[in-house]
């Protein structure tokens, strides 16, 4: 198969990103002062730059560590998000604990900010449960496969809000690909006639599955939102602090009244769509090389190196971390007890059905029909 070639332009080249494109720290990491940005960012000393890091190296080890229990037959499909780091790091540590995240499969780093049980995050991918956390334990939903759905479900939980009179944001992820889908469409139009606090948050990862994001969009993805009457930013994905600035600026305007806002995290996906993909087929060599050289991990690890914040004590305790994460998670996912039949039948309503009570009844005789069956014949 002859691999497509992704039109669209790369940010963050020799000359800094295309026009438009907000970016605080460069490919090579240096700072790049904004003065509509800075000030949103102004909190973020060392310390906590370091801690933005730190979520990076143990999300991306996650990544690694479930990747492996895949190829090892632990999992049945994993959905690896290489590459991603900095724009869920950035926008999931902007969010308040009351805010509602509404994902797709692939948020897996937002979810480790929200507090997910790491074991939680391999359940439904190990067979071993419909979803994998309870959402409200974390306000998060479970991910949503189906391309786009999350956008409504995230827009009819921010009308919520407006009834309810709180100030909590619904923030929805998704990517270029669901753009094209129906149901993104129709949250935007229910978000901006209603000014719904809700906040659009696409990467551009620039494939959806084998597609690239030129091909279905000969314009930025954000240019969108505006006709909609949704403002948008287009940011640089793979530069933490900039995700971080634009997201609490989406999230200030919704908590004060100001409704929807439309980000469009301009990032890349390095690995497979899921763990079942062979990106090779499809995917030119030299895009990824591209690509590559504007990791999100090394352009913060640069610019932490730049300001003495990247010495041996700190790289020895992130990866102390990150291996303990991995470990973990490895336990988790080995020790998980398999589920009993009639788990199935479990989380389908939020309150007790006869209809469902009686299936279950009907369905546990049947099972234990082959037990009586094994004992009047004198089988073990």
């Amino acid at each position: 198969m002859v691999a497509l070639k992704n039109i669209e332009s790369v940010p963050g080249g020799p000359d800094g990103p295309p026009p438009g494109l907000i970016q605080l720290i460069t490919a090579d990491g240096i700072r790049v002062p904004d003065p509509a940005y800075d000030p949103l960012v102004a909190d973020v000393d060392g310390a906590a730059l370091q801690g933005l890091y730190e979520d990076m190296v143990v999300v991306r080890r996650i990544d690694a560590e479930a990747t492996a229990l895949q190829r090892q037959g632990e999992l049945a499909l994993w959905p690896p998000l290489l590459g991603q780091e900095a724009a869920q790091i950035g926008s999931g540590r902007a969010l308040r604990r009351d805010d509602f995240v509404f994902s797709s499969y692939r948020e897996n780093a937002v979810a480790y900010c929200r507090g997910v049980d790491l074991t939680d995050i391999l359940r439904v991918w190990r067979g071993n449960a419909s979803s994998g956390w309870d959402p409200y334990a974390i306000n998060m939903a479970t991910p949503q496969v189906i391309i786009g759905a999350q956008t409504l479900h995230a827009t009819g939980y921010a009308m919520g809000i407006l009834n309810d009179g709180d100030d909590a944001v619904a923030v929805t992820y998704f990517g270029d690909g669901a753009t094209s889908q129906g149901d993104v469409n129709e949250a935007m139009v229910f978000a901006a006639s209603f000014q719904a606090p809700v906040i659009f948050f696409c990467q551009n990862n620039h494939w959806a599955i084998s597609e690239p994001v030129g091909l279905q969009a000969h314009v930025p993805i954000a240019n969108r939102a505006p006709g909609f009457g949704i403002p948008s930013v287009r940011v640089d994905g793979n530069d933490v602090l900039a995700c971080l600035a634009v997201t609490r600026q989406a999230l200030a305007r919704a908590r004060s009244g100001g409704g929807p806002t439309f980000i469009e995290a301009v990032t890349y996906r390095m690995g497979p769509h899921t763990t079942a993909d062979d990106p090779t087929r499809y995917r030119d060599a030299n895009e990824l090389e591209d690509w590559a050289a504007k990791d999100p991990l090394k352009r913060l690890e640069a610019h932490l190196d730049s300001r003495g914040l990247f010495d041996e004590a700190f790289t020895a305790a992130v990866k102390a971390k990150a291996d303990a994460v991995a470990a973990e998670l490895r336990a988790g996912c080995l020790d998980m007890p398999e589920p009993a039949p009639s788990d199935v039948f479990k989380h389908v309503y939020s309150t007790p059905n006869s209809w469902l009570d009686r299936q279950q009844d009907h369905y546990e005789r049947y099972l234990s029909s082959f037990a009586d069956s094994a004992s009047s014949d004198g089988s073990s």
